[in-house]
């Protein structure tokens, strides 16, 4: 296959260019399901954001993919919950797109995990994400059932595992 001309690097959680990528990401999240929580109960949504939230302390490593430029095209964060491995908040520029890079982000997860000792990585995200699905099926991630934090939260949430 060749170079892809971009290259995957780890970064620190708090490096500029991932936060300025999670950013992104979460305009894009709120952008697809904005409505969604327009008829919850008092205090749903701060349920929610914190089964959402990421801290500092879980994360394995943070991974961004470089163009050969240094601008940064995609990002992905490897997480430990609990005794799991946990793939989250993937992203790939609009720009960055059918060029290999979430699967190359994906792949990365996957390999850390695995040096890690994992039997498996698995992941939470939604039916109005499409794209991100479809790479999850494609990278051989297969469907389980919605895991906490995301039960009471998320409950529609489709989530998935790949057994390394």
């Amino acid at each position: 296959m060749g170079d892809p001309g971009f290259r995957i690097e780890i970064v620190d959680l708090d490096d500029p260019r991932a936060i300025e990528l999670r950013g992104i990401l979460d305009l894009d999240l709120d952008e697809r399901y904005g409505g969604a929580d327009a008829d919850d109960p008092p205090g749903k949504a701060e349920e929610r954001a914190a089964a959402l939230a990421v801290h500092a302390d879980e994360v394995v490593a943070t991974f961004l993919a470089m163009d050969a430029d240094g601008s940064a095209l995609g990002h992905v964060l490897l997480r430990r919950l609990g005794e799991e491995w946990e793939l989250k908040r993937l992203i790939v520029t609009g720009a960055a797109r059918r060029r290999g890079v979430g699967r190359a982000l994906t792949e990365a997860v996957v390999a850390r995990a695995r040096k890690g000792g994992a039997g498996r990585v698995i992941l939470q995200s939604g039916p109005m994400q499409p794209e991100s699905l479809a790479l999850y099926a494609g990278t051989g991630f297969t469907p389980i059932p919605v895991y906490e934090p995301y039960v009471a939260t998320m409950p529609e949430s489709l989530c998935f595992e790949r057994v390394l």
